[in-house]
């Protein structure tokens, strides 16, 4: 009797343990399911219209997607905006981003406007035009509305592989510096204008500190050295006579590294970086890095003589004689 009581008991608990397996099972396959979902998300935002990562050269810049409010970029049209509308103004640049791969051959998309001020643009809002510049150098640009009025368009560049190099030339060489329009917009705006000048009389690197015993050849900072002085850093001016200057705003600001080109607060100031400055956080605006294999004329900078200085109180070398500075535009023929 006793075991005939305990097979219905014994029937009831196999069931149970079926059904704990089932659910068990489902829930695993849920998981599965949903981190394929995020990865092949991810997939697509790593490399797609969601892009925070993009090839630049050789070098791989991260969340930089930035535009210039109340600017309206002109150009051949590659994709209408009257067709193609999305959120937000990172989005329209990460889908310009998209159709520049960094391959061999121009980018087919250097610039885009977006329509992000829902009762401005009314009918247009979150329109996003992808578009082609004759000259990226020297953009197209309309500086008023219709009668006059606002400029209702975000615009922003993008410099593909081979292009947005510009040349800071000076007496010991030339100093090759890929733009980041999508990091700092209205920094890189002001270098395209100094461009057109035949002479930019003021422009000049008037400090110059070696990596001394804090970094290595590559820039890396030494195990328990110092961070300076010296600050393994050349400094100067964009500054051009006669031409007013207008400060601009703090713009966005990833880790220095060795040749990255800062802006020092407001500008006009500015350095190329000799090492890796993790230590100085995200104080400066990063608005291009110099090529690589042009580092050995900001090194011969370096060398030259100088003077010691106190500048709040802190220690600095200062140029003996200031070195001189054209900003010249440099083709992507002249790069290949």
């Amino acid at each position: 009797m006793g075991r005939k009581n305990s097979e219905p008991n014994s029937i009831l608990s196999n069931r149970l343990i079926l059904l704990l397996v089932f659910l068990v099972s489902c829930g695993l396959a849920y998981v599965f399911l949903s981190a394929v979902t995020r990865s092949r998300s991810t997939s697509v935002s790593e490399f797609g219209i969601g892009s925070s990562l993009v090839l630049v050269g050789e070098n791989v810049v991260g969340g930089c997607c930035k535009g210039i409010e109340h600017l309206e970029l002109w150009g051949s049209a590659v994709k209408w905006g009257s067709e193609f509308k999305l959120s937000t103004s990172e989005g329209c640049c990460n889908a310009c981003k998209s159709m520049c791969t960094g391959k061999d051959g121009p980018c087919l998309c250097d610039s885009w406007v977006f329509c992000g001020n829902r009762q401005a643009c009314g009918s247009k809002f979150g329109e996003c035009w992808l578009k082609k510049q004759k000259d990226s150098l020297a953009p197209e640009k309309q500086e008023a509305g219709p009668l006059g009025g606002t400029v209702i368009w975000t615009s922003g560049l993008i410099f593909g592989k081979g292009e947005g190099i510009i040349g800071l030339e000076t007496e010991y060489g030339t100093l090759h510096v890929k733009l980041f329009p999508d990091c700092a917009p209205h920094t890189v705006a002001y270098i395209l204008e100094l461009l057109p000048l035949r002479h930019c009389a003021g422009c000049q690197f008037y400090r110059a500190e070696s990596r001394g015993q804090s970094w290595d050849s590559e820039g890396n900072h030494i195990k328990n050295a110092g961070f300076g002085p010296p600050f393994a850093l050349i400094q100067g001016t964009l500054e051009a006579q006669g031409t007013p200057f207008n400060k601009l705003p703090i713009e966005d600001c990833p880790i220095l590294r060795r040749g990255s080109v800062a802006l020092i607060g407001s500008g006009p100031e500015f350095f190329i970086s000799l090492a890796d400055h993790s230590e100085w956080k995200q104080e400066y605006t990063v608005f291009g890095s110099v090529l690589p294999e042009d580092m050995d004329v900001a090194e011969k900078i370096a060398t030259l003589p100088t003077l010691s200085d106190v500048w709040n109180n802190v220690h600095v070398s200062v140029l003996e004689k200031p070195v001189p500075i054209l900003l010249r535009r440099i083709n992507k023929s002249q790069q290949d």
